[in-house]
């Protein structure tokens, strides 16, 4: 069988006669203008059948009168069509077959109008209060539907750009171990190092919590981790960072950069026990870009220190993401080793 196109569908009347009817709900005094306009329609058509009908049905017009004006104009504008309608049934078509006296039966026949009157006025005012509410239910379902679809999209994007970086990061260990195979164990060692350093990125930018810290926190608690994930507890941060927001995939380069800058100052600024200190300060520049300066007070750069000429895969993998970043990588002496990197905050 068929499936009908999405589009074809239609809905229940009740959803369509709510659609219809929306507008003039929201319109406040024109509900009651039409409201009034219908207890007068009714009012008219059954002073213009009142010869033809037999005694006893003094209120035949003005129960579809109050039913109308509730559900095309809400509930005031129904029973103000209620109110009046009694008043002019009593007024027009009970009270001069009674002398205007309100005897028994009349009293009896207003209390069965008003109490009949009331329940249909708080039959339709129920189940379109009821029906609003579902509606709204149904538009955030739709957009948490909507949101979890983009996110799960997101991740699939996130998942693939991560193996893609993982890939070409094998690629490069592959390189180096190639090229030095007495070196293929610290190589390996390196790579698991690297790997384990952006599973626990990951977790901490999966997490809600610490995704909404401002930034200045999070890099404090992103090089507190690495510190203790690498030993250096004789090794002090110092951050310094302004309140900016970065999209996910920003942040994890950004996170990965500082990762590999902090490690590369561990490894070769302070040695496996040594005392020192680092400072991480990300700064807003003149020009909109942003600029991040890890310096440590290790011993420096070598005289004869050539970026373009390393073999360090670390500082490869340095200019690699600062690139991603859109950004440029310079090295300086401070006093120790000063890594700066300008970059673009979109």
């Amino acid at each position: 069988m068929t499936k009908p196109p999405a589009d074809s569908f239609q809905p229940p009347v009740f959803w369509r006669l709510m659609d219809a009817v929306e507008p003039l709900r929201r319109n406040r005094l024109l509900g009651d203008v039409c409201g009034i306009g219908l207890f007068a329609l009714a009012l008219a058509l059954r002073a213009l059948v009142d010869d033809v009908l037999p005694a006893g049905f003094p209120f035949l017009t003005f129960f579809p009168a109050v039913i109308l004006s509730t559900v095309m104009f809400g509930l005031r504008p129904g029973i103000v069509c209620a109110v009046l309608s009694a008043l002019a049934a009593w007024y027009f078509f009970i009270g001069p077959a009674t002398g205007m006296v309100l005897t028994g039966q009349a009293a009896l026949a207003l209390g069965f109008f008003a109490c009949i009157a009331a329940i249909d006025i708080a039959l339709v005012h129920v189940s379109f209060a009821a029906a609003e509410r579902l509606r709204q239910e149904k538009a955030v379902t739709a957009k948490l539907y909507e949101e979890q679809r983009t996110m799960f999209q997101e991740l699939q994007h996130r998942v693939a750009n991560n193996m893609q970086f993982v890939a070409a990061l094998l690629i490069l260990h592959r390189r180096e171990a190639a090229q030095a195979p007495e070196r293929a164990l610290t190589t390996l060692d390196e790579a698991r190092r690297r790997l384990e350093t952006i599973a626990r990125l990951h977790r901490r930018l999966h997490d809600p919590d610490r995704l909404a810290l401002p930034m200045e926190p999070y890099l404090r608690e992103l090089c507190r981790d690495l510190l203790e994930a690498a030993g250096a507890r004789a090794v002090v941060c110092h951050v310094s960072a302004p309140d900016v927001t970065l999209g996910v995939a920003r942040l994890t380069t950004l996170s990965l950069l500082v990762a590999e800058i902090v490690t590369n100052s561990l490894k070769h600024a302070f040695g496996p026990h040594g005392v020192g200190a680092l400072d991480v300060t990300l700064s807003r520049l003149s020009s909109g870009r942003l600029e991040l300066v890890i310096v440590d007070d290790g011993p420096g750069l070598p005289d004869d220190f050539d970026l373009e000429r390393s073999p360090s895969l670390g500082l490869r993998i340095i200019q690699g993401l600062a690139g991603q970043l859109d950004g440029a990588v310079r090295f300086e002496n401070r006093n120790g080793t000063a890594v700066l990197v300008e970059f673009s905050a979109a």
